[in-house]
């Protein structure tokens, strides 16, 4: 008996390897690099706007969370991964049935370390400014659609790594506020030599 999990995929996956050039900007958008690097920039100049000293600072304490985030986001990945039996992919357990329209990943499945990565950056920022976390889950919402469509992750999948991001988050927001006075002397440091 097929699961809802894999009726979802399916009914996801089934729109992919209709057409080509739907496939390729889904390709581009939910690759390794176009997401991390849109949202890496994204953040660069986050660290640099803001109509005062405030709310620059507010942006740039976003950009620490948003980064501890991910790294956290990605150790919560990380241990799930060793702890948890393999989960294959659609494309391992069905060979035949999947249109796999991206090359063939060879670590776990569950949870989607690609969106842990997405939304932990998103919703680092989101804590801090709202407007701009909105359109950072613009891009994790496209990866994390992508990933289904391209046949290389289960809909559960991205929903342990929307909640590895959540986990990477909240311990990041922690771990910032028991180093204060660390995050607030980088920020002042930064200042000092013009990159802040």
């Amino acid at each position: 008996m097929i699961s809802a999990d894999e009726t979802v995929f399916f009914w996801i996956n089934g729109l992919a390897g209709r057409v080509a050039s739907i496939d390729d900007i889904i390709r581009t958008l939910s690759c390794d690099l176009f997401v991390p690097v849109v949202m890496i920039l994204a953040m660069v100049g986050l660290w640099f706007v803001g109509h005062d000293r405030e709310q620059r600072e507010r942006n740039q304490r976003a950009v620490f969370c948003a980064l501890a985030g991910m790294g956290f986001a990605n150790l919560v990945v990380y241990i799930l991964n060793a702890a948890l039996p393999d989960r294959l992919r659609p494309f391992e357990a069905f060979p035949s049935q999947v249109n796999l329209v991206f090359y063939p990943p060879t670590d776990p499945s569950f949870p989607s370390n690609a969106t842990a990565a997405a939304f932990a950056m998103a919703i680092g920022v989101w804590l801090y400014n709202r407007k701009m976390g909105y359109i950072l889950l613009v891009p994790a919402v496209a990866i994390a659609f992508g990933r289904v469509y391209m046949g290389v992750h289960y809909p559960l999948d991205i929903v342990g790594g929307f909640l590895a991001a959540i986990v990477g988050v909240a311990i990041a927001r922690l771990v910032l506020r028991i180093a204060e006075p660390l995050p607030t002397n980088v920020i002042t440091l930064m200042r000092k030599i013009y990159l802040a």
